[in-house]
């Protein structure tokens, strides 16, 4: 008869602890695997906890930014170390920073001075209204703005880095040197970079990116680079969609291109350096300088922008709708409407004024 083999508890309870080992080691290491750096090249993300946002909401937010390999493990994470309420405000984080990294950053009160000021531009922005901005949000006054953006010698240390500023910036009849070079936007900004000279620059960075795409086209055009943005001003502030911008960009092209006033009111309120609720005196209507084209003696456009515009008005001014207009008027609701003579112009304004649609 053949032995039977004696089943060994001890060794079942060796082989299943192995097991056990084995399989904790695995789980670990998937574990600290999934909540490590998404990437060990430094890239910078800022990222936004608002009011009401918790752990477990911003982790697809997360995911998408590329901040975190896993949501699963991220959600086990927080199970596991249970962290301290997340603090409200902009942080800039990076794809080379771990899990535990960055909940440190969002929930450690300490940390609370590496959150970013933001700065919100809205497009239409002359240098005045930014420089309200950033007084509000930073240690630095108005006026301390307006005359860094006008600081010649300043400026002409930038313009190697900056291939759109060019020499027709320097006009003495120019209010403000780099008006219609800021592009509107919003941006976050480190303690450190509140300064004059890294808020601005930080600001003509973003302007290098969004016209660069435009360079050869701008280049190629039969008008220079800041007779684009002098325009595209205009535009921003005289049309609220992109058809009614393109359309608008035409009927100035026709004016110029036949030597005539541009006649937009836009430019006077710049001119007389008031904003677009305030009321203009007749002297105002009537000053003729570098800016005011409703002056009957001023042709061409007017010495420079009168505004920071966004893309969609410069690309509506590097390509426009032709037409046979050469007159728009907009209601109260903003819609525009054209006309091809002075006339027809004339005879929808009275039926706006009968209608009480007139923006006088």
């Amino acid at each position: 008869m053949k032995k039977v083999r004696k089943f060994s508890v001890r060794k079942f309870l060796l082989f299943l602890m192995l097991v056990i080992i084995l399989f904790i080691i695995l789980v670990v290491g998937i574990y600290k695997f999934e909540t490590s750096a998404v990437s060990s090249k430094s890239t910078e993300k800022d990222f936004t906890i608002e009011k009401g946002d918790n752990y477990f909401t911003i982790a697809s937010t997360l995911k998408e930014n590329n901040l975190i390999k896993s949501e699963t493990f991220y959600k086990i994470y927080l199970k596991i170390h249970k962290p301290q309420s997340l603090i409200n405000g902009t942080y800039r984080l990076n794809e080379n920073m771990s899990v535990s990294e960055i909940i440190k950053v969002l929930s450690n009160k300490d940390n609370k001075d590496i959150a970013l000021t933001k700065m919100t531009f809205r497009e239409g922005l002359n240098i005045r209204q930014m420089a309200n901005i950033v007084e509000k949000q930073a240690n630095i006054s108005s006026l301390e703005f307006i005359n860094k953006v006008s600081d010649q010698n300043y400026i002409k240390s930038l313009q190697n880095k900056y291939w759109f500023l060019t020499d027709s910036i320097y006009n003495n009849q120019i209010y403000y040197t780099l008006e219609g070079y800021l592009f509107p936007d919003t941006y976050h900004f480190t303690k450190e970079e509140l300064t004059l000279e890294k808020i601005i620059e930080k600001i003509l960075d973003n302007t290098d990116k969004k016209l660069t795409p435009y360079k050869d086209q701008i280049q190629n055009s039969s008008y220079n680079i800041h007779q684009i943005l002098t325009l595209s001003s205009l535009v921003e502030l005289e049309a609220v969609n992109d058809k009614d911008r393109a359309m608008v960009a035409g009927i100035f092209y026709n004016r110029l291109n036949n030597g005539w006033s541009l006649g937009s009111d836009v430019t006077t309120y710049y001119a007389a350096k008031k904003n677009m609720t305030d009321k203009l005196t007749k002297s105002e209507l009537n000053n003729c300088n570098g800016y005011n084209t409703r002056c009957t003696s001023m042709q061409g456009l007017p010495v420079g922008p009168i505004a920071n515009p966004s893309i969609s008005s410069i690309n509506a001014t590097l390509n426009p709708i032709k037409s046979n207009y050469y007159y728009f008027v907009a209601d109260t609701n903003k819609q525009v409407y054209f006309s091809k003579d002075a006339n027809e112009h004339t005879k929808i304004i009275s039926k706006l004024k009968e209608q009480g649609k007139w923006a006088a």
